[in-house]
């Protein structure tokens, strides 16, 4: 492939396509380039390269569109054997030209082959092989729509006959012409995919050469900038571009067209100036002082952050006017040529740089601590970190108007060396500042059940190790650059910078996102913990990854190609799952919940209360039309999203027998779920008892039931438990229910009084049910007393404890005004060796004199039981146990 030589480096080039100033080093801005033709085709070698014919394009996806529309329309099944085999032949087909797409793929082969092909040759290509790729897949699913409706019509035909079988005469004409079209339309379809197959390959094949084309530059060995000899090239780099500006300026002052316009637009160039300089010195001061007077202005009681950032944003934009004026003032001068033009179009984002560097350190270093910040440093290292980041902006600033200055695509490499070099160590000496500052970092604290814990312990993570690397690539890129690998070390300089403004950015935005949701649903200790705010946060640093990938090499081509194969899904199961039906599928499902949810709420809350069906089954019957609803919202919704089930039915099939062994008691819980759903045994609401578990059911669902018991406590019982177990419902029929109490009084006193007594007692209690009566009963004589016992059926069992507390009450008051006693248990304790016992709480060396031996009392029990042969242990436990 023939290539033009590169011009010398005294040619400054400055055609308006790079591809022809690489390529020619034309000096004037031509309406056509004389060696590449008009702007809309431009020729280079033996390839040619044709700018966005976009008429072209639209009738192609018109054409297409309308293909498929007729390809849509149903055919009815009466005429369908008398097509004739021309009407089906008619059909359009698509319009690919096979023969400039062989010659393309023929030119990208050798390019590749050929290792003198520019970067730029070989991204121009891959745009083309591009745009074929795209028409082949086009057509690929024209012809696979076609392919398959001539598919459904031979399948509409039935079977084959078998062998010794036979069909109507009719019939076998149609099939054997539908399989004669079938087999001539799948031709081109194979065509297709062959073509598309290998625009695949090259398209793969020239990534493949540019990542390692930029690998390889990076790694590339170059002269070390401590050579003085390099500096000198610096300084006769530095002269040349000088004396290429002051040239522009003077060829233009000297013309007399120039230095006429030049006079007659004084005053504007004037008071442009002016104004620029107004805006650029002073503007930003006044919207910062602004801004803080908004953020401690206490009478802005919601919202005050949301309006002090969108009023911070004036420091952007002032600013920008202010350049803007200043680049027009510039021109206004007429003493410009094609370097101080692209010297003046660089300033702006160079200005802009510095600018937004100050801004984004605002926010994230602010001057008035904010304790919801993540960041925590104290107020000097905040001015200090403010510091860093106007820093980083010169930084940036300097990256952008170093190309227009000193051109260095045409600088040797030494001299580019010798300039980089230093920018390499300022900004290398600033990161390990910046670092050192993030460092000192204290991670806020807050308190959890009583313990104080970290705030947000994976910010505190990331941070630490953010530091880390960013300290390492401060240390190690002056190395590199000192040994002669100035690409690699401007690599791990200026990204690292460029990403640190990308993830400041990312937490402005957030910040701006929870301020603006604090300001809708107020503020509250959990305002910034909430959904929302969490949601936010992952978006954003997900789209925070298309600019890092940039920043670190990646090629807008290889997004572009990323988000290509990710627009076209993927087969799961014969159905293609890509971004587009996923977003149906969730649209179509959520408006089916929606609508569930609301007949759910419709029926719950105004149908079914006026019915005579009881409590549970209204329960049960909006559960129901909730299962049934969802289900038939995720059917509809796999139908609208175009995602074929069929073919996930074989898979389904095969996963419900391995998972049905292992999920068996899910299964019997969930079929239990809803035995108890229709059944209703248990209803929410009621009072049951489940094995030890005691409480009140507060959820039914599918799989399991929420019992809260009556110390507040959550018991989560599996359905299967309610089904094959014993459940006792104290609430089943109705609130009512007994309680019992028992009495003990003294030996003596009058049984007929004490069962008047507590009769009149039970009887006089409000929530005690007269029919049946209440009853008292005298159970008998016990050990210490005589026993009663009290029944009574409340009309809420739920009372029971307090009615009980109340009678007892009653009762003691009662027994008190009658002289009525209630006896108590009497314990006597014996000691028979208390001798032993009295040595042993003697302190050591002070033996107390020996007690004279004592007569214990005579105990009928303990006498029988040495007379019976019973031992100490058989006759007195509790007492053995206390003297131990």
């Amino acid at each position: 492939m023939a290539r033009a030589t590169s011009p010398s480096s005294s040619t400054r080039p400055s055609c308006a396509k790079r591809t022809c100033r690489s390529r020619h080093g034309w000096t004037a801005r031509p309406a056509a380039c004389p060696t590449c033709g008009p702007p809309e085709t431009m020729t280079g070698g033996s390839f040619s390269v044709t700018i966005a014919p976009l008429l072209r394009f639209l009738s192609l996806r018109v054409l297409l569109l309308a293909l498929a529309a007729l390809l849509a329309v149903p055919v009815a099944p009466a005429p369908l054997l008398a097509q004739s085999s021309g009407a089906i032949a008619s059909s359009p087909a698509v319009d690919i030209d096979y023969d400039s797409w062989n010659t393309l793929a023929t030119l990208a082969e050798q390019a590749l082959e050929n290792a003198a092909t520019s970067e730029d040759e070989l991204n121009t290509i891959r745009a083309q092989v591009v745009d074929k790729r795209a028409q082949f897949q086009d057509a690929q699913v024209v012809l696979q729509e076609r392919i398959d409706a001539l598919r459904g019509q031979i399948t509409a035909l039935g079977p084959v006959p078998a062998e010794g079988q036979t069909e109507a005469a009719d019939v076998t004409a149609r099939r054997n012409e539908l399989n004669d079209v079938l087999a001539q339309r799948e031709a081109p379809l194979r065509a297709a995919d062959e073509a598309f197959a290998r625009a695949e390959t090259i398209i793969r094949q020239i990534d493949r050469e540019l990542r390692a084309r930029q690998a390889d530059a990076l790694l590339q060995l170059g002269p070390t900038p401590l050579n003085p000899a390099t500096w000198l090239d610096a300084v006769d780099a530095l002269m040349t571009s000088a004396s290429t500006i002051t040239a522009e300026a003077r060829n233009a002052f000297r013309d007399p067209a120039h230095y006429e316009e030049m006079l007659s637009d004084l005053p504007i160039t004037l008071g442009a100036l002016l104004l620029a300089g107004l805006m650029l010195l002073r503007g930003r001061h006044w919207m910062e002082t602004l801004t803080l007077r908004l953020l401690q202005n206490a009478s802005i009681l919601r919202g005050r952050a949301v309006v002090a950032f969108f009023v911070s944003l004036s420091q952007l934009i002032v600013p920008f006017l202010g350049l803007m004026l200043l680049a027009t003032a510039i021109r206004l001068t007429r003493m410009t040529g094609p370097t101080i033009i692209e010297i003046t179009n660089a300033m702006v984002p160079a200005g802009m740089a510095i600018f937004f560097a100050r801004w984004l350190s605002l926010h994230v270093f602010p001057i008035i601590d904010d304790p919801r910040l993540n960041l925590n440093l104290s107020a000097a290292d905040r001015r200090r970190a403010r510091g860093m980041a106007l820093i980083f902006g010169f930084l940036a600033a300097v990256e952008a108007i170093y190309t227009p200055i000193l051109a260095p695509q045409w600088m040797s490499a030494s001299a580019l060396a010798a300039l980089t070099y230093p920018l390499v160590i300022l900004c290398a000496l600033t990161m390990l500042r910046f670092s050192r500052i993030l460092r000192r970092h204290e991670p806020r604290k807050v308190i959890e059940n009583g313990v104080e814990v970290d705030a947000s312990p994976f910010f505190d993570r990331m941070l630490k190790l953010g530091t880390r690397v960013l300290f390492l690539f401060g240390v190690i890129s002056p190395v590199l650059g000192a040994a002669g690998y100035i690409a690699a070390a401007a690599m791990l300089t200026y990204p690292p910078v460029k990403s640190l403004a990308v993830i400041a950015l990312v937490m402005v935005l957030h910040r701006l996102i929870i301020a603006i949701y604090i300001a809708i649903v107020g503020e509250s200790e959990n305002a910034t913990q909430g959904l929302v705010p969490a949601l936010s946060g992952l978006v954003l640093s997900l789209l925070s990854l298309i600019p890092l990938s940039l920043i670190w090499g990646a090629r807008e081509t290889d997004l572009i190609e990323l988000w290509t194969r990710f627009s076209e899904g993927t087969s799961l199961g014969g159905a293609r799952i890509s971004p587009a039906s996923l977003i149906w599928f969730f649209v179509v499902f959520a408006f089916g919940y929606v609508t569930t949810r609301a007949l759910q709420s419709a029926l719950g809350t105004s149908v079914l209360p006026k019915t005579s069906i009881e409590r549970g089954a209204q329960k049960a019957l909006v559960s129901g039309v909730g299962y049934l609803g969802i289900t038939a919202a995720a059917l509809v919704a796999f139908s609208v999203a175009g995602i074929d089930l069929s073919g996930l039915a074989i898979v389904a099939g095969a996963l419900s027998v391995g998972v049905g062994f292992g999920l068996q008691n899910i299964v019997s819980n969930f079929v239990s779920g809803i035995i108890l759903l229709i059944e209703r045994p248990v209803s929410e609401g009621d009072w049951i008892e489940v094995g030890p578990t005691q409480g009140i059911v507060q959820r039914i669902s599918v799989r399991s039931t929420m019992i809260e018991t009556f110390d507040r406590s959550k018991v989560i019982v599996p359905n299967a438990d309610l089904i094959s177990g014993a459940v006792t419902n104290y609430t089943k029929s109705s609130r009512t229910g007994r309680v019992v109490m028992t009495v003990g009084v003294a030996y003596g006193t009058d049984t007929r009084k004490v069962e008047s007594i507590l009769r009149e007692i039970i009887e006089a209690e409000p929530l005690v049910v007269m029919d049946p009566a209440p009853g008292v009963d005298f159970l008998g004589f016990g050990a210490d007393a005589l026993e009663f016992r009290i029944r009574a059926i409340l009309r809420d069992v739920g009372m029971k404890v307090g009615v009980a507390t109340e009678v007892n009450h009653k009762i003691a008051a009662r027994f008190a005004e009658e002289g009525i006693e209630i006896p108590y248990a009497q314990r006597d304790i014996w000691l028979r060796n208390p001798e032993t016992l009295g040595l042993s709480m003697t302190k050591p060396g002070k033996p107390e004199p020996e007690a004279e031996p004592q007569n214990p009392e005579p105990r009928p029990d303990r006498d029988t039981a040495d007379s019976a042969g019973l031992s100490n242990d058989e006759v007195d436990p509790p007492f053995r146990e206390q003297t131990r």
